[in-house]
């Protein structure tokens, strides 16, 4: 059902709405529209058969007035540039909306990775850095795990790059093993985020989140802690759909059972199928989308919910566990709809705010228990949610808007105390 559509040109529209609503000068939109740069590399990777390919590579820098540039790398063999400049945009407003000292940045390979050996991967991972090496650094840019990469991908990188700098910066990448200066409470953290932001949330419209009705679309990372973090506030996950099938219990599906489910198939088959779980039944995707509940969670790709699917969803309160999984014209939909929708710049912020607790971390050479973690976590994310809710109610706006609002205020006064405009 995913519509044809620019992510780039999503985000500009997003970003302009919000810079209309603060009626702030055109300069800021100017600067904020694109990114200050964007390089394509073409990465060589001898293969393990002796041949050479070359796969094409992306790093986006949206805006460093807050700090150094932040994002992830993903691998996908979908990415394009525009989607990398996106998604860096959106990620100076995901730092910002929640107070971290960071710009915006995003890197991405186009590659299905699971065609790749490990040592292809390995290769392909350190020759990324080979290239881009010069852009990034603690205090430059600092890159970190998205769709299809990992905290043994990042270690790769770390690795890479300090030998090419030929001294040790653990804080040049987060989303690293615990081994290698990762964060206790790293890998849960955007899932633990979109747990948080929904209940935030549900609360402001009433819902009663123990017992509450959640379809899941998504089952990867994000979606898989976002499943487990909800069941453990006492939500019921009664449906969940990814690539490999769909879901539905209307009494609930052990989360933790399915996620030993999956493990259990992608080591026998290398497929981390959810489909035929035990427990529950397969239904079409169109009846997921309809399938009546309180939460409904995007924590897949962009462009889900379009404005066929916002016709028929059947929820009070969307958590947007995805980048960029709704289309403007759905946006539109719901609003008339009365859904209440917490927007990814800050819904999904989770990662990158205990991205931030890694990068500090490294900095100071001094580590934080799990519990300390998810502590801060936790209060940064209702704290913003406060922030975004208010900004709201006081311009009678979308959340969408409202946390673009609260994000641009951030860096539009960073700019001008710098004098850009």
């Amino acid at each position: 059902m995913a519509e044809e559509l620019n992510v780039f040109e999503t985000a500009q529209k997003q970003l302009k709405a919000a810079c209309d609503a603060l009626k702030l000068e055109p300069g800021i939109y100017e600067i904020l529209k694109q990114p200050q740069r964007i390089v394509e590399v073409a990465i060589p990777v001898k293969m393990d058969d002796g041949s050479i390919q070359v796969f094409t590579g992306w790093r986006s820098q949206h805006n460093n007035a807050c700090g150094p540039y932040k994002g992830g790398i993903r691998y996908s063999p979908k990415a394009y540039a525009d989607e990398v400049r996106a998604l860096s945009l959106w990620m100076t407003f995901k730092c910002a909306v929640l107070g971290l000292p960071y710009g915006g940045g995003k890197g991405a390979i186009k590659v299905d990775p699971s065609k790749l050996s490990a040592g292809e991967l390995e290769r392909l991972s350190r020759g990324f850095i080979d290239l881009i090496h010069p852009l990034i650094g603690a205090d430059k840019d600092v890159p970190a795990p998205d769709m299809n990469t990992n905290a043994v991908i990042m270690g790769w990188m770390v690795d890479e790059f300090e030998k090419l700098q030929g001294h040790p910066e653990p804080g040049v990448v987060t989303g690293k093993p615990l081994a290698y200066g990762g964060s206790l409470g790293r890998t849960a953290a955007t899932g633990n985020g979109v747990g948080f932001a929904v209940r935030e949330a549900c609360k402001k419209v009433g819902i009663d989140l123990k017992g509450a009705r959640v379809v899941l679309q998504g089952f990867g990372n994000v979606g898989s802690y976002t499943a487990l973090a909800l069941a453990r506030l006492g939500a019921k996950i009664i449906a969940i759909s990814d690539l490999t099938g769909t879901i539905y219990n209307k009494d609930g599906i052990d989360i933790e059972g399915l996620i030993k489910y999956q493990a259990k198939n992608k080591a026998e088959t290398g497929v981390p199928k959810i489909a035929d779980f035990p427990g529950t039944q397969a239904i079409s995707i169109d009846e997921f989308w309809r399938t009546e509940c309180e939460v409904l969670c995007p924590c897949a790709t962009e462009n889900q919910i379009t404005a066929e699917v916002a016709q028929v969803v059947n929820c009070k309160v969307i958590g947007e566990g995805a980048n960029g999984p709704t289309t403007p014209e759905a946006d539109e939909i719901l609003l008339q709809r009365g859904i209440l929708v917490v927007p990814d710049i800050f819904c999904s912020a989770g990662g990158v705010t205990v991205s931030y607790f890694e990068w500090v971390q490294n900095l100071q050479n001094y580590y934080w228990t799990e519990e300390e973690v998810n502590a801060k976590l936790e209060r940064n994310m209702v704290e913003s949610f406060n922030k975004i809710y208010d900004m709201q109610v006081k311009h009678g706006v979308t959340m969408r808007t409202a946390a673009f609002m609260v994000a641009i205020e951030r860096v539009a006064q960073a700019m001008r105390v710098r004098g850009w405009v």
